[in-house]
């Protein structure tokens, strides 16, 4: 089982790893995360020796870009790629949120041979399972999801079916509210192996690692 925290400080990076963290997605401070400063990325990759997954978004709201925009996700991706991250995370989608594969290829491609993985843009798109056949399609390595809910735990039904169409093509990574109390419901009617918390608060995201790794 992957336990996978969510951090945007150096000080949560080093707690989460010594908490038993299997991975990390570093941020940048803001609502949803945005893509880390060089110096926090540089940071956290000396301070830490678990695989650091990047956050790649220049703002927050939703995540239809400009041109410019995406121009700066394509240095994000490069600096990451240089520090010698483990992978990327990223995801960009349509003003009607289907997703853009034009421009995520581009990124993939860019990435590689860095993981991929796709944030919670997943959640945002109309159709699930046309989504993940796109995602596929993409190699795309990783899915951060509810299951198209407000968290995973009430995304289970979802979670199982992408779960059983994924099929081990892609990975489904549960995250959105998962907390030690449900982590294990989440882990056993849905079938992931990798789940995803945010880990700002040391005690309560060393509970959810203890209960994941209990399963």
């Amino acid at each position: 089982m992957i336990v996978e925290a969510y951090v945007d400080r150096l000080e949560t990076a080093v707690a989460a790893a010594a908490s038993g963290a299997d991975r990390l997605e570093l941020c940048g401070p803001g609502e949803g995360g945005l893509t880390p400063s060089p110096e926090l990325l540089h940071g956290v990759l000396a301070a830490v020796r678990i695989p650091v997954h990047v956050m790649i978004r220049p703002r927050t709201g939703d995540f239809v870009y400009t041109d410019d925009e995406f121009a700066v996700m394509r240095e994000g991706v490069a600096m990451a790629k240089a520090a010698g991250v483990a992978g990327v995370v990223f995801g960009i989608t349509h003003a009607d949120g289907t997703l853009d594969v034009a421009r995520m290829g581009e990124l993939v491609a860019l990435a590689r041979p860095l993981r991929v993985g796709i944030h919670r843009a997943f959640d945002r798109v109309p159709d699930p399972d046309v989504a993940l056949d796109q995602v596929l399609a993409l190699g795309i390595d990783v899915v951060l999801t509810s299951g198209h809910a407000e968290s995973a735990e009430q995304g289970i039904p979802t979670l199982a079916r992408l779960v059983t169409r994924a099929a081990g093509r892609t990975v489904i990574l549960a995250g959105g509210g998962v907390r030690a109390p449900n982590v294990q419901r989440i882990i056993r009617e849905t079938g992931v192996r990798e789940v995803h918390a945010r880990a700002s608060d040391p005690e309560v995201f060393a509970a959810v690692v203890k209960a994941a790794h209990a399963e």
